[in-house]
């Protein structure tokens, strides 16, 4: 029997049910469906995640008389838009330290446009009534290990050298702040560190799009591309469009132009929510100030209180499968789950009897650089923005900025960038694929038990700055 086949076993999970516990709390708008008939714009959107939906309201922003439409497989938002733990980061390299390694020629400009991006993002979300469930408590990097405390000092001091208000937290004031045997210490950023609630933000973007003027087509899939004269035709079971631009937003599902292909992989990321908890449980581990949370191994947690209190605890596990599989089935897999459930209760046995209602799983599409990247392909015609490696909820707003940048204004200041020129190092083809990515999450995995000593596999791929963690 397979992970994907067994049922979970830890007495935390015998209760839960396989749903996202952000739909659940916010169930999807009523869908839409495919057009009666072929259609034409000036601009189609392939993908209806944060992307897609933000592509769609900044087009119209410049021009409210274009003809936009947004084609969607299944639900906007049904992917990773909804899917994840709701942290909010103003990154756009995934972290200054991943932009200091990749960009540093570039690293002060891309802080100043990550801070103008989300400064943009807070006063968007306000002009169209998108209330997000935006709570500014910043994010806390948790040491577990005592090699990771001055990792964290030196990143403490990279922030402030960029205008950052962060602290180092020291094994006693982490305590104060959370409780857990576990926790040695911590990194607390307060500024460009917020929580929100992924459906809220999707779904309230959804409604944004829709009253700007768009079009939307939910469960309308693209499965092909091709130019049509000075257009492009996008083909689907359903039928056909024909676009003079397009935007593709496809996030970690099948890739309609073969340079995607390269640059992203699918890689599968697993959650837990566990039941609200009691004032008394809330008063044995502290988390007064709601901070989000993240461990800083190789392979690390993120966790969050929810609106209600109750703990999201996710990540670890990066599940990748041959042949950039992608499918609901892959979604259930017990051994991951039964093995988040354990470290939980590690992380806070002072919750002993603690029981979980919702487990699931998101697909994220993960890059070498670990940020988004960029490209064009039909002549110039689609651009495309992918690869968010799990921190999209900010970046995203940024990457459909960029894409529509390369469309319409491809000789700008946004589109000289090398952040925005220079494509990731692409993954080989299989069986390499799979093979690499193994090895590779078998050598972060050493590198945690052997107090963060990268070994030959893990320099060589340094070297060439290729990157892929949990």
């Amino acid at each position: 029997m397979s992970p994907s086949d067994a049922t979970p076993t830890h007495p935390m999970l015998r209760d839960s049910e396989l749903r996202c516990f952000w739909t659940d709390a916010t169930p999807f708008p009523e869908p839409t469906g495919p057009p009666g008939a072929p259609v034409e714009c000036d601009l189609a959107i392939v993908g209806a995640g944060l992307t897609g939906l933000w592509a769609a309201l900044h087009a119209l922003r410049r021009d409210p008389a274009r003809h936009v439409i947004v084609f969607e497989a299944d639900r906007a938002g049904s992917g990773a838009s909804t899917r994840n733990g709701g942290f909010a980061d103003s990154s756009l390299t995934h972290g200054i330290e991943q932009g200091a390694s990749h960009f540093a020629d570039e690293l002060a400009t891309l802080v100043a446009l990550s801070n103008d991006n989300w400064d943009g993002m807070r006063a968007d979300l306000a002009a169209h009534g998108v209330d997000a469930g935006w709570e500014d408590v910043g994010h806390v990097a948790v040491a577990t290990e005592s090699y990771q405390l001055d990792e964290l000092a030196a990143a403490g001091e990279l922030l402030r050298e960029h205008g950052e208000d962060v602290s180092m937290l020291d094994r006693d004031a982490m305590r104060a702040e959370i409780d857990s045997p576990t926790f040695l210490g911590g990194l607390w950023q307060r500024s460009h560190a917020a929580l929100v609630d992924p459906a809220r933000l999707s779904f309230g973007l959804r409604r944004a799009v829709v009253d700007a003027g768009a079009t939307l087509h939910e469960h309308t899939p693209i499965t092909g591309l091709r130019t049509d004269g000075a257009a492009v035709r996008l083909d689907g079971p359903w039928g056909h469009a024909r676009a003079g631009k397009v935007v593709l937003a496809t996030s970690a599902f099948p890739p309609l132009v073969r340079a995607i292909r390269r640059r992203v992989v699918p890689v599968y990321d697993y959650v837990l929510v566990t039941e609200p908890l009691t004032p008394e449980q809330r008063a044995a581990i502290g988390w007064a100030r709601r901070q989000g949370l993240a461990d800083s191994g190789n392979q690390f947690h993120y966790s969050r209180l929810t609106a209600d209190d109750r703990i999201l605890w996710g990540g670890y596990d990066a599940i990748y499968h041959y042949g950039s599989r992608v499918d609901p089935t892959l979604e259930d897999r017990a051994a991951t789950y039964d093995l988040l459930a354990r470290h939980l209760a590690a992380t806070f046995p002072q919750l002993e009897g603690i029981r979980c209602t919702h487990r699931w799983a998101g697909v994220i599409d993960t890059s070498t650089r670990f940020s988004v990247s960029f490209g064009t392909s039909h002549g110039g015609r689609v651009a495309y923005a992918v690869g968010y490696t799990g921190l999209g909820v900010v970046a995203s707003r940024f990457g459909a900025r960029v894409a529509l940048a390369l469309l319409d204004e491809p000789g700008s200041e946004l589109t000289r960038l090398r952040f925005v020129r220079r494509a990731p190092f692409p993954f080989p083809p299989e069986p390499l694929r799979w093979l690499g990515i193994t090895w590779t999450r078998r050598a972060l995995a050493r590198a945690d038990r052997r107090n963060g000593k990268r070994g030959p596999w893990l320099r060589l791929l340094d070297r060439f700055g290729i990157g892929f963690d949990s």
